[in-house]
């Protein structure tokens, strides 16, 4: 295969249409992003390799370098064998690229064939190799990663007929393994996307016709039934991680690119899917533009994919959450032509705040779409396999654009303390029971105990949003677990605790608290309290958490949270604790305000009545809560179960009304409320 052979088709069955006018643009709007490509490229020139690029699946903090000019391409720095993973993908082959195009400097084209053609001469696909650089995975990546970085050096003397002959055939070997290890697990894991992803790119690459057609058309049989399969109908990658979601994503909108400058019709459910999945982005995109670090995810702007989708699908409420230029990696995908048209699209505001996802058991709670609003995400459904945690019954909380109540991140994924310490329940804001865990992890990756979530009601209003959900992962104690969140807007909020059951108990609530703001614990009557309280003070959102069964007991202790594969850092964690015989309950009020602001909030705990026998219901059937807050008054009644027989009302402080959770502001009256729950 020669060099004119290999590059006959023109650019404009690829990505960047010209690559002068792309170099020049991100220059000018993403100067930054500039300097960290080359400063990268430069290192990979000296056999110096650190990945630190924005969705590297897992970032290293300590450089790893080959002085002697030899590189070991299986060579494993401590006990994590990502790093082999990571390094024989080749994600920097495009940073040279790029370094190339933005520089005209022949350094890099040199380097890069060097390093290529060291692989292609050195690493042979053998059964050991295949655990290692050739593992599948890797295999899938490079389809993407070398199709995409060869073309940067068309233009280059160094590419010479016999490297291109060389990485001719290694991809066509490439492709034929991945065809060949093709079977039912690639249907429902992210690595049949990945794989199928990188044949159809290396498809896209053959300037032989029959060849270039039975790779997409292979890819794309494969990718219809993975979207089919792996995407839920609310947009939701099935493993629960949106940091993999967003690998998926990624993937199909490479193909859409790819398809449409090849004439090449792609399944209606591919699209349907992939346009769900950039609205589930937009969905739960938080204040700062990051996506949650639910599952095995990292804290990371997902603009960059959604404006993709936005382009591909030209839609402009996508448009909205994405960025209002093409970012730096989007433009060299999608081309200067592209750019201008982007630039040009209407943007306009999603005509939603909050969703339930209820297919996935996501539900976010949102008060508009600025910078500095709140946002709530309560999770409870599936695990979502090995890069899913033991989450159920999680809530994130943001306040004023703020992390106050976050999720752990993922760490590593080596087996071991490090592992579990951020998958195990401790790590997230939800329930345990008797110090014994819902969901019990096996190993890194398996469990050897799974828990069922139970799917309820939502309601949303103008004034108050309600969701709640629950678990059957304490049937063996005899224990069901229901939690109830009322959202009283803007940023009031109610998360009431149900524990079902009889005999002694011992019930634990954790809440991690973001690592950019201070949290103090502050006992039962200090300060005016009547319970336990813990005040959190950040940087740009306060919150005020006032946890109201008295006979609970609280405690301040040290977690950690992980923004970043390889990297944490401590956090507060506070526990409640209840000992109870039977059913139980814990009731959480939380406000907002903005940092530094001064908010009177008092809540306390007051008798529910039947409005019509005279009685007085026990907590175990019914509690209220009075909140005050600057200067108006809430009462919220909570029924634990069925009370009103045979004809009733439930009743408390002149408050009275029909339902299972309801809501009164004093300001428009006490009678029927607003019920959020029958």
């Amino acid at each position: 295969m020669t060099k004119n052979e290999f590059f006959s088709r023109s650019d404009e069955h690829f990505f960047t249409d010209d690559w002068k006018a792309v170099a020049q643009y991100c220059k000018r709007e993403w100067p930054k992003e500039c300097e960290h490509i080359i400063r990268v490229a430069d290192e990979v020139c000296r056999n110096y390799f650190l990945f630190d690029l924005k969705w590297d699946l897992e970032r290293t903090w300590e450089p790893v370098q080959f002085p002697d000019g030899e590189i070991d391409w299986e060579y494993q720095p401590g006990d994590d064998p990502e790093f082999i993973y990571q390094f024989n993908r080749h994600r920097y082959f495009i940073c040279l690229g790029q370094a190339y195009q933005l520089t005209g400097d022949e350094v890099y084209a040199e380097n890069f064939v060097r390093l290529l053609m060291d692989w292609i001469t050195r690493v042979k696909r053998t059964d050991a190799t295949e655990k290692t650089a050739w593992r599948i995975l890797e295999a899938g990546f490079r389809g993407e990663f070398w199709v995409k970085a060869i073309r940067y050096f068309k233009d280059s003397p160094a590419l010479t007929d016999q490297v291109i002959d060389a990485f001719y055939h290694c991809l066509v070997e490439h492709a034929e393994f991945i065809i060949k290890m093709h079977s039912p697990y690639r249907y429902i894991s992210n690595w049949g996307v990945i794989e199928n992803h990188g044949l159809f790119e290396i498809g896209i690459a053959m300037p032989d016709e029959n060849l270039r057609k039975r790779y997409t058309e292979i890819a794309l049989e494969h990718l219809e039934m993975e979207a089919r399969m792996q995407i839920m109908e609310d947009g939701v990658h099935w493993e629960q991680s949106p940091g993999y979601h967003n690998e998926v994503l990624h993937c199909y909108e490479d193909v859409l690119i790819l398809a449409a400058r090849n004439d090449i019709e792609v399944p209606v459910a591919i699209l349907d899917k992939v346009y769900r999945m950039a609205y589930a982005d937009l969905a739960w995109k938080k204040p700062d533009h990051c996506q949650f670090m639910m599952g095995d995810s990292d804290h990371v702007d997902i603009r960059d994919y959604i404006s993709v989708a936005a382009f591909l699908f030209k839609d402009c409420e996508l448009k909205y959450g994405g960025y209002p230029k093409l970012d730096f990696e989007s433009v060299w995908d999608l081309g200067i032509e592209s750019a201008g048209i982007y630039e040009d699209m209407e943007t306009r505001e999603p005509d939603f705040t909050s969703i339930a996802m209820a297919d996935s058991g996501n539900y976010y709670l949102r008060d508009g779409w600025d910078e500095d609003g709140n946002l709530l995400h309560f999770h409870c459904g599936t695990l979502g396999a090995g890069h899913g945690h033991s989450d159920k019954l999680h809530v994130d909380l943001v306040i004023h654009g703020e992390d106050v109540l976050t999720d752990s991140g993922r760490y590593t994924y080596v087996a071991g303390d490090g592992r579990f310490e951020f998958k195990d329940p401790p790590a997230h804001n939800t329930i345990t029971v008797d110090q014994k865990y819902f969901t019990v992890c096996k190993d890194a990756w398996e469990c050897s105990k799974l828990c069922q979530p139970v799917k309820q009601g939502y309601k949303f209003d103008d004034c108050y949003e309600y969701i709640q959900g629950g678990h059957l992962g304490y049937m063996e104690e005899g224990i069901y677990i229901n939690r109830r969140i009322l959202h009283i807007k803007p940023d009031l909020y109610l998360i009431m605790d149900e524990m079902y059951g009889s005999g002694n108990h011992e019930y634990t609530q954790y809440w991690n608290f973001g690592e950019t703001g201070k949290t103090e614990l502050i006992g039962p009557g200090s300060s005016g309290s009547e319970g336990w309280k813990a005040i959190y003070r950040g940087t740009r959102g306060d919150a005020e958490f006032l946890f109201l069964n008295p006979k609970a007991n609280a405690e301040a202790l040290t977690g950690r949270i992980s923004r970043d594969y390889n990297k944490a850092v401590e956090r507060t964690r506070i526990q409640v604790t209840l000992k109870e015989q039977g059913s139980a309950s814990f009731i959480t009020v939380i406000c907002g305000s903005k940092a530094g602001e001064k908010r009177e909030v008092r809540a306390q705990k007051i008798p529910v009545h039947s409005a019509l026998k005279g009685i007085t219901y026990p907590d175990s059937m019914a509690e209220a809560v009075k909140i005050s807050l600057d200067g108006r008054e809430y009462v919220v009644i909570i029924c634990h179960q069925e009370v009103n027989s045979p004809t009733d009302l439930v009743e408390s402080e002149g408050y009275m009304g029909f339902g299972n959770v309801i809501v009164f502001d004093k300001e428009k009256g006490r009678i029927a409320g607003t019920v959020m729950n029958y």
